[in-house]
């Protein structure tokens, strides 16, 4: 893992591009180099930062020139495969002076131009330069576990692994992008293609860029796409056939990213995916596994017990550690500096402490984000299919509708507590907010938003001036189709996944320079599931039926089944509390970017929360994000 930077002009500046590469350092502290060459009248600048994780001597340094020292490579990921590639090109007759697929993604472009990218499994950004055809390409996974940025303006063109390599850029123009405001105070995230800055965008996964040095123009191509993945035909085959095939897909997925010329662990949280990964790996008997999980002293937040004993089951070497509530309110302050952009996932904290946990022992730990959104994991899959019976019967959804808003969420959360064990929710008050709004909508696609967001669009409405109606919601549009449950899939791999989730764990996994790695969202497993009958993905009231199967063959239900948590920490009562003085610093109508607030709505919002009344505590904190946000990165006005 690696971050890269680099920008086209007609100034040699190697000052900016050593500074664009400093304020990322933490992503590839182990060297850096850069490469500047003129093209005619442009200049062209690449810089890498090198975390060194496959051949770590120094015949892996970036930027990699070829032996022709026509094509220049900077590389920020990994390619799984590359020893096959590599056996392919050798063949052609390459000769190959590193043991590195950074080496190899380069003779791959040389040898098979562009189309090279088709073999590539792994997760990657990387920009070739082609001083031969006079181009510079940028490519992004087809999931988008890597991110990549570029900037384009009057004669500028600039890219980055992360947002704050631009601010040391000396023309970069810092305009707000108010226009996407009220998608991140919605769902506290701000989508691809769009950033918080105006002629600023994020690659999108599954595409790449193709830059003409001469023309100074661009166009960006998809090469993979999720939704094509969706668009062929189901497979006819039993489930005993899909359960044989998906295993050995799974198994070769994690063993692929255990290829590592440094030590590997595994993110244990004692949930089903991430216990599947476990489960396929240790079936190395040879190998010794280290596990890293943390816990809370609030039992309600706590699932560390879970995973020991899953660690315990499986003879991994486990380290747990239970989380201070001083520790964790000081990683609160660094939130700004590694999301370049507001943010609103408060599980990035506890993301952040499980990778530092981890680096003390490993270099690379295995997550298992994707498992929900291939295998058909969250809860909101199932409500809304179920909704679809409600919506058909105006009396049914009417009933519903006036039985839930008399009920608050205090007293679903009262009542969720006396449940048995096995029918115990956790999260319970956000779920069921989110079920309310989801009921309450008035059409299929509105409500798949409803149940997919954080804050109401209404809510957001009152606080918030920017009032500008989304293009952005088109991508949310529902038909009322058999395969309903694959419609919603699909989106969330390639929205929610994509910019929540994948920026959430690789911001926490690089501040402390850990390369986190992602088997199940290699993207031989979602073309292979996007093709499996839904009956199979939720099947006997069971969301991750095929991934259920596959685990209890390794493990008893009895150890393993319990409701789905995710990392959660209790923001409602530390923002009552120990974390009040950032929501008097950040809430401060004196202080606060009015140009985007409405200044009563604010207090009355704050006063709400002291009170103790009902309060969406997501609102709360995506609006402390924003202006945390604002007081490191934007200083406009």
């Amino acid at each position: 893992m690696c971050g890269i930077v680099g920008f086209i002009n007609r100034k040699h500046q190697k000052k900016y591009l050593e500074k664009m590469l400093i304020v990322q350092d933490y992503r590839g502290p182990d060297d850096r180099g850069i490469f500047i060459e003129p093209i005619n009248e442009q200049y062209i600048h690449l810089g890498h930062n090198r975390l060194s994780i496959q051949d770590i001597s120094s015949h892996g340094h970036q930027p990699f020139i070829s032996d022709c020292e026509e094509y220049i490579i900077v590389f920020n990921g990994e390619v799984y495969n590359f020893k096959s590639i590599r056996i392919e090109l050798e063949k052609l007759g390459y000769k190959f002076v590193s043991e590195s697929d950074t080496e190899v993604i380069l003779y791959a472009y040389k040898a098979w131009g562009i189309e090279c990218i088709e073999k590539f499994i792994g997760m990657f950004a990387f920009s070739i330069l082609d001083k031969k055809e006079k181009k510079v390409f940028l490519v992004r996974d087809r999931a988008g576990v890597k991110p990549l940025y570029y900037y384009v303006e009057e004669g500028e063109f600039i890219f980055s692994s992360e947002l704050k390599s631009f601010h040391e850029y000396p023309s970069f123009k810092k305009e707000l992008n108010k226009e996407v405001l009220p998608y991140y105070f919605q769902f506290g995230y701000i989508p691809a293609p769009y950033t918080i800055f105006k002629n600023t965008h994020k690659l999108e996964a599954g595409h790449y860029l193709e830059f003409d040095i001469d023309k100074f123009t661009f166009d960006i191509i998809q090469y993979w796409s999720v939704d094509e993945c969706y668009k062929k035909e189901k497979f006819d085959k039993s489930e005993s056939e899909i359960l044989e095939d998906l295993e050995l897909l799974l198994t070769d997925a994690v063993e692929q990213r255990m290829v590592s010329d440094v030590p590997v662990g595994v993110f244990l949280s004692g949930g089903y995916d991430s216990s599947l990964v476990t489960a396929l790996l240790s079936k190395n008997k040879n190998r010794k596994l280290h596990t890293y999980t943390i816990g809370f002293e609030e039992k309600k937040y706590n699932e560390a017990e879970h995973a020991k004993s899953i660690a315990k089951y499986f003879g991994t070497k486990h380290t747990e550690h239970y989380v201070s509530k001083k520790e964790m309110l000081e990683k609160v302050e660094t939130l700004s500096m590694y999301y370049d952009e507001p943010f609103g996932d408060s599980s990035a904290l506890p993301t952040m402490i499980v990778s530092e946990l981890a680096k003390k022992d490993v270099t690379v730990a295995l997550s298992s984000d994707g498992g929900d959104e291939a295998f058909c994991g969250y809860s909101k899959y199932f409500f809304l299919q179920k909704a679809l019976t409600i919506f058909s019967s105006p009396f049914k959804k009417s009933i519903l509708q006036m039985t839930l808003n008399t009920v608050s969420k205090e007293s679903i959360e009262k009542v969720n507590l006396l449940l048995p064990k096995r029918f115990k929710q956790t999260n319970i008050k956000d779920k069921y907010s989110k079920f309310k709004r989801a009921v309450n909508a008035d059409s299929l696609s509105d409500m798949f938003l409803q149940a997919s967001s954080y804050v109401d669009r209404r809510e957001v409405d009152k606080f918030l001036k920017v009032m500008k109606e989304q293009k952005l919601y088109d991508n949310f549009s529902i038909d009322t189709q058999e395969e309903f449950i694959d419609e919603i899939m699909r989106i969330d791999y390639k929205t929610f996944m994509l910019d929540d989730v994948l920026t959430k764990v690789d911001r926490a996994t690089m501040s402390v320079s850990l390369e986190g790695r992602e088997p199940l969202l290699d993207h031989r497993i979602i073309e292979y599931m996007a093709r499996v009958p839904v009956g199979l993905k939720y099947k006997n009231g069971q969301g991750k039926y095929l991934a259920r199967q596959i685990l209890y063959k390794h493990i008893p239900p009895s150890l393993i089944d319990k409701p789905k948590a995710g990392f959660q920490i209790p923001l409602q009562e530390w923002l009552q509390s120990d974390l009040r003085y950032l929501v008097d610093k950040y809430l401060d109508t004196s202080k606060i970017d009015d140009d985007i607030f409405d200044l009563e709505e604010i207090e009355k919002i704050k006063r709400e929360l002291f009170l103790g009344n009902q309060t969406n505590i997501s609102k709360v904190w995506f609006i402390i994000m924003y202006e945390m946000w604002r007081e490191k990165w934007f200083s406009a006005r």
